[in-house]
């Protein structure tokens, strides 16, 4: 049974919805700058991890995406911040963290993000923030 653990560091994003444009009267949909660009930083941070493996059959993941704490936090909210006492409700949307982080592993740790048959999103405050993702081949 393989597993593979690999860190993301800075700011974690969601997937962002399509743009859509009308040229010569015909909608055109594409894929915002800003999504493209973290996939792509996925699976650089991906492929320069030690432990990558090519997994197959069923897999589990589990992902937990650290946000920084504002500044203008109390000492004693901080505290509990780090703790998971006050947990972290704010914008990125857990279904989207998990849309991107597994739509860009397509074709170099997985065939398809098909494959995940169970899934573990968590969303936490951290003094570094950072994604880090595990995944479990499982078998079929």
């Amino acid at each position: 049974m393989k597993s593979v653990t690999f860190t993301i560091p800075g700011q974690p994003k969601g997937k962002m919805r399509p743009k859509v444009t009308v040229q010569g009267g015909y909608a055109h949909a594409y894929t915002p700058k800003e999504t493209t660009n973290y996939e792509s930083y996925v699976k650089v941070m991906y492929q320069i991890c030690k432990d990558k493996a090519f997994l197959e059959g069923a897999i589990s993941a589990d992902i937990v995406a650290y946000f920084p704490i504002p500044k203008s936090t109390s000492k004693k909210s901080r505290a509990l911040m780090l703790a998971g006492e006050i947990k972290y409700t704010k914008k990125v949307d857990c279904d989207n963290l998990a849309k991107i982080v597994l739509d860009s592993l397509n074709g170099i740790a997985y065939k398809d993000d098909a494959q995940i048959f169970e899934l573990s999103v968590k969303k936490l405050y951290a003094d570094e923030p950072r994604v880090v993702v595990t995944l479990t081949e499982v078998g079929d």
